[in-house]
């Protein structure tokens, strides 16, 4: 049985993972646990409990001497791992945070968990200090553990006994899987970031990708051989965030060298903060419009989507303001990057953005626009850079 820690970014249109429910908030940061976290539990206890016996002779503990059942010692064993990866998981996260970074959530899904960071620690020595954050923490708590067990050898308890060396077992054998080199696991983002000072970012996320890949066929070939569906899909999961954070990181490197004026529309038509959703539903069905820029004495205040209209009945849109439904928007400027507009609009879940100057509109970008000229990017970089389609500072600068 194995599970995985990783801590990942979600710049783009992506929230909380579907299917998971807060349970803690901790230092700001929402716990949340996914179903397949609850579906898998009574798996992981029947499990824990089948090799009851045998863990309980490498305690040096006698099975017989032990309170409760097999299956009763499985779940809670099943539940002190899960807890021991969401501490591992903390550490990520209080790291992230001491250091600049903003963090989501954290999830704990049926093969780990997931710290969500929204914006990383800026320079690839933080992280990489914040990817061993988690794997050290383990590493910590597991050397505490079974140094308790070594103490408690003269004791009579022999429930403490056994309970210290398997939460001891689990927390080592969590911190060393997740320092191998399988990006985006916390060992493939070390390396990662060890190969960055070299090859720049963009590279060192193609060679740690390609590694971490490789883990993942490693992983699927021995959970075949050897019956084991987690490590099966764990391998799954490897394997697709590889590919995906090696994407996400050439589609910033090109994002950045694009800037908002290149893409938005001269758009200039918004609505009064004190029309009705009436007028609003009336402009968006005249205009084919999903979102609306709102504005009050000139400046844009807000963002009013189709959204917001529906939720109100049409027989009272009309006494609806505007100003009470708009959604708050960052300033955008036309300087702006494109992968500045791009992640703002996945964080806060808008369709597009006002881009103004000095608070005046003048104009609109969506996620379709940013995605359109990123595949013209993607298209003039093939032409002109070859065939790792990076540009002109990628190449001369590692850094």
């Amino acid at each position: 049985m194995v599970l995985f820690a990783t801590n990942t970014t979600f710049p783009t249109a992506r929230c909380h993972v579907r299917g998971a429910f807060r349970i803690a908030t901790l230092r700001g940061i929402p716990i949340r646990v996914h179903y397949s976290f609850l579906l898998v539990l009574p798996f992981l206890a029947w499990l824990f409990g089948q090799a009851f016996r045998s863990a309980a002779q490498a305690a040096e503990v006698p099975p017989e001497r032990l309170m409760g059942s097999p299956l009763a010692w499985g779940l809670g064993l099943a539940v002190a791992l899960f807890l021991a990866v969401l501490v591992h998981e903390l550490a990520h996260s209080l790291y992230a945070l001491r250091k600049g970074g903003e963090v989501s959530d954290i999830t704990l899904l049926m093969i780990g968990g997931v710290s969500r960071i929204t914006r990383m620690p800026q320079g690839s020595r933080h992280e990489a200090l914040m990817a061993l954050a988690g794997p050290v923490t383990s590493l910590v708590l597991g050397g505490l553990f079974l140094g308790s067990y070594v103490l408690l050898e003269g004791a009579r308890s022999f429930n403490l006994r056994f309970a210290v060396f398997y939460l001891g077992y689990l927390n080592i054998f969590l911190g060393v899987f997740n320092l191998l080199p399988a990006f985006p696991m916390d060992g493939g983002r070390i390396l990662r970031a060890l190969l960055t000072g070299r090859l720049g970012r963009v590279r060192a996320t193609r060679v740690a990708g390609a590694v971490g890949k490789g883990f993942a066929v490693l992983f699927g070939l021995v959970g075949l051989l050897g019956g084991n569906f987690i490590l099966i899909i764990i391998a799954f999961f490897v394997f697709m965030g590889a590919e995906g954070e090696s994407r996400e990181v050439l589609m910033q490197s090109l994002l950045n060298r694009v800037h908002v004026r290149e893409l938005m529309v001269a758009r200039t038509a918004a609505v009064e903060a004190g029309a009705s959703l009436e007028e609003v539903a009336e402009r968006m069905r005249a205009e084919r419009r999903r979102a609306l820029p709102v504005v009050e004495e000139g400046r844009v205040v807000g963002l009013v989507m189709l959204a917001n209209v529906r939720q109100v009945p049409a027989s009272q849109r009309a006494l609806v303001r505007v100003r009470e439904l708009a959604v708050p928007v960052p300033e955008l400027t036309p300087e702006a990057t494109a992968w500045e507009a791009l992640k703002e609009m996945g964080q806060r879940r808008l369709p597009q953005l006002p881009v103004v100057r000095d608070g005046v509109l003048v104009g609109t970008v969506t996620q379709e626009d940013v995605m359109r000229g990123l595949e013209l990017r993607e298209l003039e970089d093939s032409n002109t850079h070859g065939p790792w389609g990076l540009g002109p500072r990628e190449r001369e600068s590692p850094t």
